[in-house]
C-alpha cells in the first residue's frame, strides 16, 4: 500500500516536472535561431538611396528575421548627429574620413571600420534637355540655357566637395559659381534637376544609374582624376543595440552579394580596376 502510494506520488511529480520543462522550452529561442534574429538602424549617405534599398532587399532574403530601417542624408550631417549619439547602429558614409573620425573620438568600434567602394561623379541633365551633355562634358555647365547648376552643399556633403573640386580642376568654377544651387545631399541635388529646379547638376554615378533617374536623364562621367578620390566607408557605432545584426549587414555588403549590387550601381570595388 505504502509502495503504491509512493509510486503514484512520484509519477505525479515527474509528470508535473515534464510539463514545466515543456513550457520552459516553448518560451526558449534556440541559440542558432536567435543569431538569425535582430534589427539594424542604418544611417546611409544620400548617394546610396537606391543601392542600399536593393542591398537590404537581398540581405533580408537571406536573413528574413532581421529588421532593417534606413535613413538617408548627407554624410556630414550624419557625422554631426552621431557625434551626439544619434540612435543608429551602423553608418555608411560617402567619405571614409567621417567614420574614421568617429573611431578616433571613441564613438565607433575600431575593429568594425570598413571600405565598401569608390564613388564617381557625373554631369546630369533631364532627357528632354537640349543640352548635349554627352558631347559637351563639363562645358555643358557653360551653355547659355543654363541658369542654375545643382551640386550638393560642399560644407557637409562629400559629393558636393568633389563636384566643386572637379569644376575647379576642369576650369569652369569661376565662370559658374554664381549660378550654383546647393542641395542638402547629393540625393536632393538630383531631385532639384529632375524637378526643373536646375538645368544641370553634378551628382553621383550611382544615382544616375538608379531606375528612377536612369530613364529620365543623360549624363557625362567626370574623369575620376579631376577630383579627390571618393573612398566610401562605414563603421558600427559603439552604442549599437544589436551588434551581431549590424555586423551581419556589413558582412553582406562586403560579400559577393553586396559587391555585385554595388558594382551594378556604378561603384568601383576593392581588387578591381581603379579600386581602393
Amino acid at each position: 500500500m505504502t509502495r503504491c502510494f509512493v509510486r503514484n506520488r512520484l509519477k505525479k511529480i515527474c509528470g508535473a516536472l515534464a510539463i514545466l520543462a515543456a513550457m520552459a522550452c516553448a518560451d526558449c529561442v534556440h541559440p542558432a535561431r536567435a543569431a538569425e534574429q535582430g534589427s539594424v538602424r542604418v544611417a546611409a549617405a544620400g548617394d546610396l538611396k537606391f543601392t542600399m534599398g536593393e542591398i537590404v532587399e537581398a540581405f533580408r532574403r537571406e536573413r528574413p528575421a532581421v529588421e532593417v530601417s534606413v535613413t538617408y542624408g548627407s554624410s556630414g550631417n550624419f557625422y554631426a548627429q552621431l557625434s551626439n549619439r544619434a540612435p543608429f547602429d551602423i553608418f555608411f558614409s560617402a567619405d571614409v574620413d567621417y567614420p574614421r573620425r568617429l573611431v578616433r573620438q571613441g564613438l565607433a568600434l575600431a575593429d568594425s571600420e570598413f571600405l565598401y567602394g569608390v564613388g564617381r561623379l557625373v554631369v546630369w541633365v533631364p532627357r528632354i534637355s537640349p543640352i548635349e551633355v554627352e558631347k559637351l562634358g563639363i562645358q555643358a555647365l557653360l551653355s547659355p540655357s543654363v541658369r542654375r547648376i545643382a551640386i550638393a552643399n560642399p560644407r557637409h556633403a562629400p559629393y558636393g566637395r568633389a563636384a566643386e573640386a572637379a569644376m575647379k580642376s576642369l576650369g569652369v568654377y569661376d565662370r559658374t559659381k554664381d549660378r550654383l544651387v546647393l542641395g542638402d545631399s547629393v540625393m536632393q541635388t538630383a531631385q532639384f534637376v529632375d524637378s526643373g529646379g536646375a538645368e544641370v547638376g553634378i551628382i553621383s554615378y550611382s544615382l544616375a544609374l538608379a531606375p528612377p533617374l536612369r530613364d529620365k536623364g543623360r549624363f557625362w562621367e567626370v574623369p575620376i582624376d579631376a577630383y579627390p578620390r571618393r573612398e566610401q566607408g562605414g563603421v558600427i557605432l559603439s552604442w549599437a543595440q544589436d551588434r551581431p545584426a549590424a555586423e551581419a549587414l556589413r558582412d553582406f555588403v562586403l560579400g559577393e552579394g553586396g559587391r555585385a549590387i554595388l558594382r551594378r550601381h556604378g561603384f568601383r570595388l576593392q581588387g578591381e580596376d581603379h579600386g581602393f
